[in-house]
């Protein structure tokens, strides 16, 4: 397997580095406070090791990014059973989802590139033949990514990135000391296989509250059962006053303490999942020159909400044929 890597390069020295396997972000390449260049996102220096990696580093997973109860979902009255690959249930599409395929790259020019793949009816388990494409621009601070889908079968949606964010630097050590503060005062409690047992519950007074930024490590070896089920944080935040209306939102916003950067998460999703790195032990090695320790990066994954196909109260996330799927995630880098 030979993926097709693309760079983007801006004026400031800053680049990003794509990848037509899983339509993935293997590298971004920023400045610090004092202008230094340093690779901030967790990946490997050899390409086909993007091929089935556990952490799912820096790739579009798909037909439906997160989970869905027991690998069962139902389309007017049609029951589809899919890959049981995390535990009991279905996770990123199943084994071969979008992350493990290579996309074709659909245009190119000096500041963006669209990848695009084309899901059969059946693949997975899924309904219906989807056409899905991503599209990344980078302008040296703005990392932006717009995705689509299309489909003649009415069918379930749920398109992110996820990559990992080490601000400090990638090998540098644990994320667990990187401020965030999330734009949502809702999260979705769990079973403990993570599927959302219903209604959201209010984070404040629990180890959920990022209303307020703190590091992500504070709390994270709370007696608490959503740390517990995932060995960390591994959940699902709503945002606050989102509405369908397909306008930017912001979800996060991530600092780097020792060398002053910062990421803003904004998208147009409904919500936010964020994954502290809780299983990262036994990746491939990283550009560091060894694999990844737990919780040495942070995956902001703005998406829809784990389950939603089966459970009716969250943001639905089916699609229909003649409507198109279409969201847009920013991750804007700067430097303070």
């Amino acid at each position: 397997m030979n993926p097709t890597l693309i760079t983007l390069y801006a004026n400031n020295g800053s680049s990003v580095t794509l990848s037509s396997l899983g339509a993935g972000i293997v590298s971004v390449r920023v400045p610090d406070r004092e202008g230094n260049l340093d690779e901030v996102l967790l990946g490997y220096p050899n390409p086909n090791d993007y091929l089935a990696d556990g952490p799912c580093a820096g790739k579009v997973p798909g037909r439906y990014a997160n989970r869905i109860a027991l690998g069962h979902f139902t389309i007017d009255g049609h029951e589809y059973t899919l890959a049981t690959n995390n535990g009991p249930n279905h996770l990123h599409g199943g084994p071969t989802g979008f992350q493990n395929r290579m996309w074709r790259v659909k245009h190119l020019d000096d500041h963006s590139v669209t990848f695009a793949y084309d899901s059969a009816d059946g693949e997975e388990g899924y309904p219906g033949n989807l056409h899905a494409e991503a599209t990344y621009t980078w302008d040296g601070h703005d990392l932006s990514l717009h995705l689509t889908a299309t489909t003649d079968t009415a069918t379930v949606v749920n398109l992110t990135n996820h990559a990992y964010w080490n601000l400090d630097g990638e090998g540098s050590g644990t994320a667990l000391h990187h401020k965030l503060h999330l734009n949502a005062s809702r999260y979705l409690p769990t079973n403990p296989t993570l599927i959302p047992l219903g209604p959201a519950d209010d984070v404040h007074g629990t180890p959920m509250d990022f209303t307020v930024a703190k590091e992500v490590g504070r709390d994270i070896n709370e007696d608490f059962p959503a740390l517990k089920y995932g060995k960390g944080y591994d959940n699902c935040w709503l945002i606050d006053d989102w509405a369908a209306d397909g306008k930017l939102r912001l979800h996060a916003e991530l600092w780097g303490a020792k060398s002053g950067r910062k990421l803003e998460v904004l998208s147009t999703q409904p919500a936010v999942q964020v994954y502290s790195g809780n299983w990262l032990e036994g990746c491939p090695k990283g550009h560091c020159g060894r694999s990844y320790h737990d919780y040495e990066g942070v995956a902001i994954e703005c998406q829809g909400v784990p389950d939603a196909p089966n459970q009716p109260q969250f943001p639905s996330q089916r699609l229909n044929p003649g409507d198109t799927y279409s969201h847009d995630i920013i991750f804007r880098l700067s430097a303070e």
